[in-house]
C-alpha cells in the first residue's frame, strides 16, 4: 500500500512515517501543507492520502478542503482525515459522493498503530473508517429517525459500529459478544430495514447509509 501524508507537525509526521514503514506501508510523500499534498497526490497517485485538517498557511480547514478536492479529482484514492478536530463545515462535500473510501479518525483516540493501519487499509480498499465521536458530531448520532425505530438498542449499537467501518469480529470484541451473536443482530437489522439478499446491492453498505441518512435528520 502506498500513501501520501499531509501533517504540519514535523515531529508527528516523521514519527508516523517511520511507524507506517515498519508495517510495510510505503509513504511516497510526507508534506506539511495542502498545496504540496495536492501536488504529491497528482504525482504519485497513491492508494490513500492521510490528511490533517489544519494545515498552513491558515491552519484552519485547508486539509479538509484539499481532501474534498482529492475526492473530486481522484475518486479512486482513499482519503483518511487524521486530526485533533471534528470539522463539520465541509462534511456534506467530503461525503457527498458516498462513504466508500473515506475515513475520519481523531488522533487522541488512536492508541495503537495496528488499529490505524487497519483503518487505512479499509479506506484504501474502498471501505470506511469513522471514529464514533465523528459520527456523533457529523451526523447527530444521538437522534434516530422513524426508519430505525424498530431496531433494539443492541441492534443500534451494532449498526453504529458498522457505520464506523468495523468488521464482525471487531464488533463482537467491542460488545463482548460472540461472532454468531453479531451475525444474528445484523440479520435482524437487514430484515427490519427491509434489505433482502441481492446479487447487485451490498446490504451492509445500504444499512450503514440508511443509518447515517436517518441520523442526520433533525
Amino acid at each position: 500500500m502506498r500513501v501520501v501524508m499531509a501533517e504540519d507537525s514535523a515531529i508527528l509526521r516523521d514519527g508516523l512515517v517511520q511507524l507506517l514503514e515498519l508495517r510495510d506501508v510505503r509513504v511516497a510523500a510526507a508534506v506539511g501543507d495542502a498545496e504540496a499534498l495536492l501536488a504529491a497526490v497528482a504525482e504519485h497517485r497513491p492508494d490513500a492520502a492521510v490528511i490533517d485538517i489544519r494545515l498552513p498557511p491558515g491552519h484552519r480547514d485547508e486539509g479538509l478542503r484539499a481532501a474534498v478536492t482529492i475526492r473530486r479529482d481522484h475518486p479512486d484514492i482513499g482519503v483518511l482525515i487524521f486530526s485533533q478536530y471534528v470539522e463539520t463545515a465541509y462534511a456534506d462535500r467530503l461525503f457527498g459522493a458516498g462513504f466508500a473510501g473515506v475515513g475520519y479518525l481523531l488522533k487522541e483516540r488512536v492508541v495503537d498503530i495496528g488499529e490505524f493501519v487497519d483503518a487505512l487499509e479499509r479506506v484504501a480498499n474502498g471501505g470506511t473508517a469513522l471514529d464514533p465521536d465523528v459520527v456523533g458530531h457529523l451526523f447527530g448520532a444521538s437522534r434516530r429517525a422513524r426508519s430505525l425505530d424498530a431496531l433494539t438498542p443492541r441492534e443500534r449499537e451494532v449498526l453504529s459500529l458498522m457505520a464506523q467501518g468495523r468488521t464482525n469480529h471487531s464488533i463482537a470484541t467491542a460488545l463482548t459478544v460472540t461472532g454468531r451473536a453479531v451475525e444474528k443482530h445484523i440479520a435482524n437489522i437487514f430484515g427490519k430495514l427491509d434489505l433482502p439478499p441481492s446479487e447487485t446491492d451490498h446490504r451492509r453498505v445500504l444499512a450503514v447509509l440508511r443509518y447515517l441518512e436517518a441520523a442526520s435528520r433533525p
